[in-house]
């Protein structure tokens, strides 16, 4: 965001450089192009690992995007996203229909609620069931148990706001100024 808009995106919103602070900060079109690139960082390392070496090289290639989005090795290691995406992405690559189901629950949850925070933990949560039930090799399980656990343990701040009735609601238009009464002449 810094080259298009002249902003770090870590100085203005919740400071997260994740798609849910930029769209929520500069619109749908950079949210949307955000979390499409998030979940490509994701995907492209999974499925390809899988592909040519496996579920457990899917796996560890897949955890390796997440880590690297949590803390980025471009900003020092310091506080980078909550890697929901990247998540997506990796499960997409490794497991996709593990990564679809996380996905229509995601956008189940969040079309409900209009908490992308909640979404994203429940979304996280349903991994490792949907593992689980289809089947899966035991490196997409642990990964499923371990991945929805770290997505959890990284929204810590937003369960307690949404505990404390704090947390945002996600609106899909950004407000408008509202502009200043004149005092009606009569």
């Amino acid at each position: 965001m810094r080259g298009l808009r002249r902003e770090d995106i870590r100085s203005v919103g919740s400071g997260n450089i994740g798609a849910t602070n930029v769209w929520r900060t500069y619109g749908a079109r950079y949210g949307v192009t955000v979390m499409l690139a998030d979940t490509l960082k994701g995907f492209v390392p999974a499925l390809l690992a899988t592909i040519y070496v496996g579920h457990l090289a899917g796996v560890i290639a897949g955890g390796a995007a997440m880590l690297g989005h949590w803390r980025p090795l471009f900003m020092k290691f310091e506080r980078g996203g909550k890697a929901v995406a990247t998540c997506g992405g990796a499960f997409l690559g490794v497991a996709p229909i593990v990564g679809a189901i996380g996905a229509a629950v995601w956008v189940v949850v969040f079309v409900l609620f209009r908490y992308a925070s909640v979404a994203s933990i429940v979304a996280a949560l349903s991994l490792p069931a949907g593992a689980i039930a289809l089947r899966e090799p035991w490196p997409v399980i642990a990964f499923a148990a371990i991945a929805g656990l770290a997505v959890v343990g990284l929204h810590r701040s937003n369960i307690s706001r949404l505990r404390a009735g704090t947390e945002t609601r996600f609106r899909f238009r950004r407000r408008r100024p509202q502009q200043q009464r004149q005092p009606v002449k009569s």
